[in-house]
Parts: C-alpha cells; structure tokens; sequence
C-alpha cells in the first residue's frame, strides 16, 4: 500500500456562459488536489493506496471523502477538520496548461500537525509528498517530520509541484525542496517548476545534484516534449510525448506520478532496495508507461485520471 500525503480540495473551472453575461460567470467543481489526484490515480491503475490528509466537515469536504470512498482510496488516515475547504479557481490556457489560483489560509488540508502523524505499519511500502503542502504550516512541518522519520525504511517519492499562489516565497520553496530532496529515493518534477526554483540553472545541472544524495531516479517532464529521467546508475536519456488531441493537461503531472508508482509496485521493486537494482531497460519501461498514461489524462477535461485497463488497450 502506498500512502500519499498532502492537500485535498475542489478546483473550480471557469465556463463560458452561453447568455453572454458579464455580471454571470459559470464554474464547474472538481475534487482535485494533486495528492488527492495521485492516491485516486493509484486506485484506478491497480495500487493499494491511501491519503493522509485533513478533510474539512463542511458540504464540499464530506465530497471529498465520498469520491475517496467511491475510488476505493483507504480512508485509515484522513482527519476532520472544522474548517473550510480549500478552492483552486482553475483558468485554461490555449495551449491547455492551467493557471491556478488559491483560497486556503486556515482551510482543512493545512491542519496538520505533528501529534496526528500515524504509526505505519509494514503494509505502508512507500510515502509519496508534494505541491504547496510541503510549503504551507502547519502541515509543512508536519510531513517533513514524516519523510525524516521514515527515509530509509520505506520508497520515498516526491513531486515539488510549485504554486506560488498559495505560497509566493520562493525562497521558502527552495529551501525546503532542498531538503526534502536528501531524504526522498524518486523524485517527478516539471520543467516548469525548475524554471520557477532556479531560473538562471541547466535543469540537468540541478537534477544532477539531486542524484548526489540519496535519490536513485529523477523524471523530468516537459509537457508536449516528452520526458527525461536522470538515473544514479545509468545516465539520462528522453522518450517523446505521445500523440493526442489535448483537451487540457489538468492532472498530467500527478497522472505521471501515480503511473511511476505503479510499475514500480507491479514489478515488486516499490521499496528503496528495489529502486537501487533497476537496469536501464527497466526505467525506460517505467519512463514509458508513466508517458502513456499522462497522455491519456491530456486527451480528457479537468483532472480524470486513466483505469490500468485503458492502458492496455494503448
């Protein structure tokens, strides 16, 4: 089983109002997160998962538990919170990239704290952590005390996944990047978010420090241009994106993710030692499949991640 850690929210989707009213401004509500994306992107591709997380106990945070329910994400870890939910208002670009903005201050996904983090057990194989929970209090503070207290015992992935608007400080991402990049043995990140930490770096040169601690595998994605991944043990090499008809890219990145995750888990190599022992031929499988899988998420509107059958019938 894989836990997954981090925020839960519902993103609101701007729609064109067929009565032409400026006064009128049309939303339709999804439950996303990018947590929330992965540990339900687990489920529908095969994986064991759970989400540790702090729902709010108002209409739209019992929604959330509902899809988490419905998706068959173990509900072991999840605590209530009276607080509101957290709102992403999501605007689409031409190109089908999403722009993001926030309403969270107080809200439930951030409440945790360091007296709520769970004891695992042997079935927990790995921890996956990401986006702006690793940048907002208290529940920052609260899962790095996690990845510290389990890097080493169990497969510790992590997706940076910057957005500025729910925390502009930079320089606060930065810094707590680079320390979660020491403890973690996966790491997906974007050539945006790359772009936003350190705008004057070669990517590969900042990827290639991140190798020198304990991270075995770093997967670059660049959205139309494929992706690239970064090994300790084999070098780094670039497989092209997959060819369809972009409706958004909503979801892509933790699509990606969970579809890393997976092959991992389906070849039995989810755990630290399994990630030390892959050969070259493996990775490019596993880089493979997680290009698939994003693809498909980009042929469909808003965050719906692929069923494991849709990718064999690809």
């Amino acid at each position: 089983m894989y836990l997954v850690c981090g925020e839960a929210l519902f993103d609101f989707f701007s729609e064109n109002d067929a009565g032409g009213l400026v006064s009128r401004v049309n939303f339709k509500a999804v439950a996303g997160g990018s947590p929330f994306n992965v540990a339900v992107g687990l489920r529908r591709l095969g994986v064991d998962s759970a989400l540790l997380a702090g729902l709010s106990t108002d209409y739209l945070g019992r929604r959330l538990l509902q899809v988490l329910q419905d998706e068959g994400v173990r509900l072991d870890y999840l605590l209530d919170f009276a607080a509101p939910t957290t709102l992403a208002m999501v605007a689409v670009g031409a190109n089908g990239s999403p722009q993001y903005s926030f309403r969270g201050e107080g809200c439930a996904d951030r409440q945790l704290k360091p007296e709520h983090l769970p004891t695992l057990g042997s079935e927990v194989r790995g921890l996956h952590i990401g986006s702006f929970s690793l940048v907002v209090q208290p529940i920052a503070d609260t899962l790095l005390a996690l990845v510290r207290r389990e890097s080493g015992k169990r497969l510790i992935s992590l997706d940076p996944n910057v957005r500025l608007n729910p925390q502009p400080d930079i320089d606060l991402w930065r810094a707590r990047i680079a320390t979660l990049v020491e403890l973690a043995d996966l790491i997906k990140v974007s050539d945006e978010d790359l772009h936003l930490l350190y705008p004057d770096q070669d990517p590969a040169q900042v990827i290639e420090g991140w190798l020198q601690y304990r991270c075995q595998l770093v997967f670059l994605t660049r959205g139309g241009e494929g992706a690239s991944v970064f090994s300790r043990a084999h070098g780094s090499w670039s497989a092209p994106a997959c060819t369809v008809k972009i409706a958004d890219t909503v979801g892509a990145g933790d699509t990606f993710q969970a579809a890393l995750i997976t092959w991992l888990t389906e070849q039995q190599l989810d755990s630290v030692e399994g990630a030390k022992q892959l050969s070259r031929e493996q990775i490019d499988s596993m880089l493979a499949f997680a290009v698939q899988a994003a693809a498909l998420t980009c042929s469909k509107t808003g965050p719906d991640l692929p069923y494991r059958r849709q990718l064999e019938l690809c």
